[in-house]
């Protein structure tokens, strides 16, 4: 009989990639795929076990699973952190007015807005990671590419305001010399 496993353990599905249980059944795993998202597979499919979790019986708060996958998410990527909007901004609306009265004018919640410039800014982080970590890339090629990251990071620093804590706003190049 195989191993039932509990939430929080980590595995390698051959179709699915790598992935966290985040619910059990007898059956069946919820699993958190880094590549995929959720999927259930079952108990008795193949996998490979990399880090087995107790199996236990008590329920687990949706916030410990999600703490859990926070943490392995930054722990395998680098990335997921929360980052909080600034208090000023909660709730917020953009208004795009075109320069031609006829035209209509656009509203964007600020929080959309923002969402979408830190899942940028991770994105951003993890192609530096994988420029940094490449093997096929020379060296200088990887500095030149670097360069561009940090540029498009310089870019970004007009949305510097939106962001609660500083450490998490975006750094040009000025920052790093």
């Amino acid at each position: 009989m195989k191993q039932i496993l509990g939430i929080g353990s980590r595995i390698d599905h051959p179709k699915h990639g790598k992935g966290v249980v985040t619910n059990v059944t007898a059956k069946m795993y919820w699993v958190t795929f880094i590549e995929n998202g959720l999927e259930t597979i079952a108990t008795d499919d193949a996998f490979e076990i990399i880090e087995a979790a107790e199996d236990e019986v008590d329920t687990v708060s949706f916030y410990e699973v999600e703490k859990s996958l926070r943490d392995i998410l930054k722990k395998w990527n680098g990335f997921s952190e929360i980052v909080p909007i600034a208090d000023k901004w909660k709730g917020g609306v953009m208004v795009l007015n075109p320069a031609d009265k006829n035209l209509a004018s656009k509203e964007i919640s600020i929080d959309t807005f923002f969402h979408k410039i830190v899942m940028l800014r991770d994105r951003l982080r993890v192609m530096e990671q994988k420029i940094n970590a490449s093997k096929e890339l020379a060296e200088q090629d990887k500095i030149d590419l670097q360069q561009y990251i940090t540029r498009c990071y310089g870019s970004l620093t007009t949305f510097n305001v939106l962001f609660k804590n500083n450490s998490q706003q975006f750094k040009g190049e000025s920052a790093t010399k």
